[in-house]
């Protein structure tokens, strides 16, 4: 794993942002782990305004940096208390984002519709205690990817991150950078710009797109892929089939991708994971299809993926511009 030059902070402050929440904490990069004591967990929803959405945010952070000097010990060993709190703080964000300058670009795409336009960066900043220099903003995809690559897979020449909840997300490694603008990724590394049978990826493969199928399949509504998954683990043939299906074509959709870039390693995130001895077979299936050689891919599910997504922030917080 590797370790913080002598410059570098100990503690990362870090934000993470879901569909449904937010998630503050310190990383200890050398340990690749959340310093005990530091998270901070609250709700968000779809439909949050501005001013509450930046009140929440602002509340998770200063909640993680006022934890208790006792909570940053993140080991009792001869070191004692390691309390060194970097001053830019990672931000993972779901997209479409402008990261560069921390502007949300929610338009269209059924989420935080009332953030459109709003400069996060600038309106969180002042709202932090202590004022950080800086908020370095990132895909939370991308840090997912970054963070597995720290903890699990630092050999990795080639790293591939797929995201499966209620989107597809997707970030491609190549030996720890970011790579979104190549001819070997997709176009801005984003398998959810994919299409089947011309149709985007995420008609097939999404929650909405699973749960929608089985509907109009069955006409009995589900609660979300935790169900989904739990009738076709209690042998529904037609759950099965509809999770068969979505995940061998979101197998099938990236593998060319997958082949050009010459990735060797695959790591899955996401909640649908948790369901991963029925979604494994048809995605692998869908990969191998495309390109025998893909066999040889090492898989990775990370059912801990807020984790890795905190610690893949902190990575992107420490690095240059």
């Amino acid at each position: 794993m590797p370790h913080r030059r002598a410059d570098e902070p100990s503690l990362v402050p870090v934000l993470e942002v879901g569909g449904s929440h937010v998630t503050a904490a310190a990383v200890d990069l050398d340990r690749g782990r959340i310093a005990d004591g530091t998270r901070r967990r609250l709700p968000l929803t779809p439909g949050i305004g501005p001013e509450d959405f930046l009140t929440t945010l602002a509340e998770a952070a200063n909640g993680a940096l006022s934890a208790p000097p006792a909570a940053l010990a993140t080991a009792p060993d001869a070191r004692g208390i390691r309390g060194t709190w970097g001053d830019t703080w990672g931000i993972a964000v779901p997209g479409p984002f402008d990261y560069a300058r921390g502007i949300a670009r929610y338009h269209g795409v059924g989420k935080f519709a009332s953030l459109d336009g709003l400069a996060v960066g600038d309106r969180l900043a002042p709202r932090l205690n202590p004022r950080p220099t800086r908020l370095r903003f990132l895909n939370d995809a991308s840090a997912f990817a970054l963070g597995a690559r720290h903890t699990a897979h630092a050999e990795s020449r080639r790293l591939v991150a797929v995201t499966l909840g209620t989107g597809v997300g997707s970030a491609f490694l190549d030996h720890g950078t970011i790579v979104e603008n190549d001819p070997r990724v997709p176009p801005e590394g984003r398998v959810d710009l994919l299409t089947i049978d011309g149709r985007p990826l995420e008609d097939t493969v999404s929650t909405r797109a699973m749960t929608t199928h089985y509907t109009a399949r069955t006409g009995r509504p589900v609660d979300g892929l935790r169900e989904l998954t739990a009738l076709a683990a209690d042998d529904d043939a037609t759950a099965r089939d509809v999770i068969t299906s979505a995940l061998s074509a979101l197998g099938t959709a990236p593998a060319p991708w997958l082949t050009a870039f010459e990735a060797d390693t695959v790591a899955f995130g996401g909640s649908i994971t948790a369901a991963w001895h029925l979604i494994g077979p048809p995605l692998t299936t869908g990969l191998t299809h495309h390109a025998p050689r893909l066999a040889r891919l090492t898989l990775s599910v990370h059912a801990d993926g807020e984790d890795q997504a905190l610690l893949g922030a902190a990575v992107f917080a420490t690095r240059g511009t």
